[in-house]
């Protein structure tokens, strides 16, 4: 792979990536969603101000434009030739968590971080939405259950394959993840302080 071919895999990824459905579908709503909830872009806050049907919509094209791009350059690439795939689902959620269009202000990249990770790992992304589900309904924070999916991801990984996990695919597994972790920190600052809010209720995601 050429450093030329590289940077068009990372740009292309990048601009898909960094489509704000949520903002776009606040528009055709008559809104900015960065005006109300918790003025984040992603589904969780759509959900909140917009309903159930508009949430999964952004869900769903979130989880798309993580997934697209990943699936075109690994069947680009061919077998045995991963890293495009890998390129394209680091700069994909790249795009969405640090979109240029809105000043590199973003989502929190779940969504789009699992879309793009279903083509390059994906019983461990199996295992990682178990593990949001069952966080989910314990204790019925999104956050929560974001950040338990986000540090089960590596490790099912490195369960799964073993002594074949270190590679590529576990860096960007584990950088993805720390990504995550450090775009919910203001969650985790009000979970510390016993103000974030649980699903459902109004208020901060």
């Amino acid at each position: 792979m050429t450093i030329g071919m590289a940077i068009w895999v990372v740009l292309f990824s990048y601009v898909v990536g960094s489509t704000p459905w949520g903002l776009l579908i606040g528009k055709f709503n008559g809104l900015d969603i960065r005006r109300h909830g918790s003025g984040n872009i992603g589904a969780t806050n759509v959900r909140r101000v917009l309903g159930r049907d508009w949430g999964i919509t952004c869900f769903a094209l979130d989880f798309l434009k993580g997934l697209v791009p990943v699936l075109i350059f690994r069947n680009w690439a061919g077998e045995g030739n991963e890293i495009p795939g890998l390129l394209a689902a680091a700069a994909t959620v790249c795009g969405h968590v640090f979109p240029f269009w809105l000043r590199f202000k973003g989502g929190k990249g779940v969504a789009t971080t699992v879309g793009a990770l279903v083509a390059v790992a994906f019983w461990p992304v199996i295992i990682c939405l178990v593990a949001w589900v069952a966080m989910f309904y314990l204790s019925h924070y999104v956050s929560v259950a974001s950040l338990v999916a986000a540090a089960v991801l590596p490790l099912a990984h490195l369960i799964l394959r073993r002594s074949d996990a270190f590679g590529p695919t576990l860096v960007l597994l584990i950088a993805l993840a720390g990504l995550i972790v450090v775009r919910h920190r203001s969650n985790i600052r009000r979970l510390i302080e016993g103000t974030e809010h649980r699903f459902g209720q109004k208020g901060n995601s």
